[in-house]
């Protein structure tokens, strides 16, 4: 890829955000050529793309964050053919200097890919890794949340009374969730006894969903890690999150 030395080759720049973009295109020497704002939206990709190649022959876009905010125009500016590469926040020298300013950061982000200081391959976000990177989003939440519901059915056990405890004494976590769950508590005088009671089996109910939901994960995980990396979960102590962390 030539750069330096062909007058008609431009590199771009762009500092993402989550609604706008702002890009930046300059010249084989660096000087800029112009900054401009577009839509994150299919329509302002494509008149991203359309306004960096009216400069002259486009030959790479640098990109902050192509694994978050400019995930959407780094696959764009991929599939219109354009090389990319991953720009890192901008020099700390500079923003100190020149202030916070999304036009700096993107005449940044072309310069860094014009000099070759930008090297990072950009993140996809396709194919079976970023479908086990979703899911797995979805799995740790459900397995957080199902300890952190665990924790406080055995803490509702333990401040209730001493027959409510004793009926869930001694039990494993398993059992206690199964036979908080199946509670069937009756409207009493005793208020406090019922409500107890009530939130004790709900709790036990939330448990036992998201154990249930885990499980479905689990189900889809696996032919996708499988497809990723042949065998790996037959290794011993390997789990999903073992597995996914790559990810």
């Amino acid at each position: 890829m030539t750069i330096v030395g062909n007058p008609d080759a431009v590199v771009g720049g762009v500092d993402t955000h989550a609604d706008v973009h702002v890009a930046a295109v300059v010249n084989h020497l660096g000087g800029v050529l112009g900054v401009e704002s577009f839509s994150t939206t299919s329509h302002g990709y494509r008149q991203l793309v359309s306004w960096l190649r009216s400069h002259g022959e486009l030959m790479l876009v640098g990109v902050e964050g192509t694994g978050s905010y400019g995930v959407g125009v780094s696959r764009y500016l991929q599939l219109e053919g354009a090389a990319v590469v991953e720009v890192d926040r901008p020099n700390r020298q500079t923003r100190h200097r020149k202030g916070k300013s999304d036009p700096v950061d993107a005449v940044a982000a072309a310069r860094a890919a014009l000099s070759g200081t930008a090297t990072g391959s950009p993140k996809t976000r396709n194919g079976s890794v970023e479908a086990i990177r979703v899911l797995m989003i979805a799995r740790r939440s459900a397995v957080d949340t199902r300890i952190e519901t665990l924790n406080q059915l055995r803490h509702v056990v333990f401040a209730a009374t001493p027959e409510i405890r004793a009926k869930f004494s001694g039990l494993s976590a398993i059992a206690l969730v199964n036979k908080a769950a199946a509670l069937r508590p009756r409207e009493q005088e005793d208020q406090v006894r019922y409500t107890t009671l009530v939130t004790i089996r709900t709790l036990g109910h939330r448990v036992q969903f998201l154990r249930e939901e885990t499980k479905r994960l689990n189900r889809m995980l696996r032919p996708l890690i499988r497809q990723t990396a042949p065998t790996l979960l037959e290794v011993y102590g390997v789990g999903y999150d073992t597995a996914a962390s790559p990810v």
